[in-house]
């Protein structure tokens, strides 16, 4: 069997780190809205639920019937977006924002969504949460053909430069030949005067769904984002699929050949919210599955208590706690309100910085056999922290399950999954990794067991039904090298005549 541990609790910090150390970061958040006075409240109140996928930046458009207004601030949404004189700016029935997390392009403020271009059809604005993964090689040679410049070091502004070198003279048309040309796991919102267009990309790596209140639509990266403003999930968008929304009407194209279906594992793991739906169940049963299937493939002597590492263990481990008739408790106490830890001079002190985030129950552990739960393992720094804390806590014996098998491959689609040099199991035996942490057993969900869990079928090696290339190694997509190739355009979709 595997195992994994995460580097990050499941709120990280507003920069993404764990201490002094890069955890595993959330990837960005997309929301909209079509059809609503005051659409700019709604949409921030939307950004407020996935406030969890990007803490760098937010941002919001909105458009009034006549001009499209854009704010865009670093930092989080609360900080700016409750403010009267910002949401006074974005009056108009439509609107469309983002927080994000970058995967590529820093933290600076040109990066900020939602983008935004000039063309003949009019303003255009655009959100996207993933990573286009030939966006290099499109630079490239948009520079050379034609001597671009470049707004930003976001892989997203690529779609916009696409859009303005298509021989199209329409919103939509000109954004089907951009998405023609990229390769990766999106999901994109791009708004054009009265008219909305929502993407996903053909593996339906990243996720996008549509929800509607009253007679307005809602497009969100969630569906948790649909319950703070009160609005009813009607479905997912499908993959490959292209929705426009004009005058509060919505059509479905499909201008791409179909491929399969690959969503991405991690967001049943780790990403989403508990009360997101994913296939037709909320995140949190997903995880209290796999959960139990852990304790179905792991039984474990003399556990006293099964302990969560918050917030995303917890699900997970009340499955196993359920599973294996053992009881369960909070044993690790989650700060939420850490942001930057200070810089630290001494190891020492260093060494306490776990703590300012995770705190022990110690009546919950002194004298007892501690199973601890998490959702994965990154470079395993954080995770002999925490099984260290727990020891000095008082505990007989320390062992350590990961809801999700091994990542021993990085992440090309939005993920900020590190080089295989940093991964702990790319490089490493089981048994090394148990003895870096210092467990006295360690192991990870069987990859079988994940799709168990979340499909009730083993894994079909030639159908794989999840993007599970960290796992795997199998990726869905051909990845381009950085090197500028010409003949990378083979590897663009084919479009269907529709």
């Amino acid at each position: 069997m595997q195992r994994i541990m995460r580097e990050n609790p499941y709120v990280p910090d507003s920069i993404g780190h764990y201490g002094n150390e890069k955890a595993i970061a959330e990837e960005c958040g997309v929301f909209a809205v079509y059809g609503l006075q005051e659409a700019s409240v709604y949409c921030a109140l939307g950004l407020h639920a996935l406030q969890h996928r990007g803490q760098e930046s937010a941002g919001i458009a909105a458009y009034n019937g006549k001009a499209i207004e854009v704010e865009r601030n670093t930092g989080l949404v609360g900080e700016h977006y409750n403010k009267h004189d910002v949401i006074n700016k974005l009056k108009g029935f439509i609107s469309v924002g983002h927080v994000r997390y970058s995967t590529q392009g820093g933290s600076r403020i040109e990066n900020a969504q939602p983008l935004s271009a000039t063309f003949l059809f009019g303003k255009t604005i655009l959100s996207h949460n993933g990573h286009i993964v030939n966006a290099t090689n499109i630079r490239k040679e948009l520079s050379e053909e034609h001597g671009d410049m470049w707004q930003t070091d976001s892989d997203s502004e690529v779609i916009l430069q696409l859009m303005g070198h298509s021989k199209e003279r329409n919103f939509f048309e000109s954004f089907k030949y951009a998405l023609s040309r990229i390769i990766g796991g999106y999901a994109i919102i791009a708004m054009c005067n009265d008219t909305i267009l929502a993407a996903r990309d053909p593996n339906g790596i990243r996720p996008l769904v549509l929800g509607k209140l009253g007679d307005a639509y809602i497009l969100s990266s969630e569906s948790c984002a649909f319950n703070i403003i009160g609005a009813t999930f009607i479905r997912e968008i499908q993959n490959g699929e292209i929705v426009t929304i004009t005058k509060n009407e919505l059509k479905s194209h499909f201008p791409f050949a179909r491929q399969r279906a690959r969503p991405c594992l991690f967001e049943y793991i780790y990403f989403s919210r508990p009360d997101s739906i994913l296939n037709g169940k909320s995140v949190y049963e997903h995880r209290k599955a796999l959960g139990k299937q852990l304790a179905l493939e792991n039984s474990i002597d003399n556990i006293d208590v099964v302990i969560p590492i918050p917030d995303s263990g917890i699900p997970s481990a009340i499955g196993y706690a359920k599973e294996a008739s053992i009881e369960f408790d909070l044993g690790i106490v989650r700060n939420h309100y850490v942001g930057r830890t200070f810089i630290e001079p001494k190891q020492r002190i260093r060494e306490l910085g776990v703590r300012l985030k995770h705190s022990p129950n110690i009546k919950q552990i002194e004298g007892r056999n501690v199973l601890l739960i998490d959702d994965s393992i990154v470079r395993g720094t954080t995770s002999t922290k925490i099984v260290s804390m727990i020891r000095h806590s008082g505990a007989k014996s320390v062992s350590l399950l990961i809801s999700s098998p091994q990542i021993k491959y990085p992440d090309y689609y939005g993920i900020d999954i590190p080089c295989i040099d940093n991964l702990v199991s790319a490089k490493q035996s089981l048994e090394n990794i148990r003895k870096k942490l210092c467990v006295d057993y360690l192991n990870f969900i069987s990859l079988d067991g994940l799709y168990i869990a979340l499909t009730g079928q083993k894994r079909d090696a030639k159908k794989p039904f999840f993007s599970d290339h960290c796992f795997t190694g199998e990726y869905p997509t051909q990845i381009p090298t950085d090197d500028h190739d010409k003949n990378q355009k083979s590897l663009f979709p084919q479009i269907n005549n529709e």
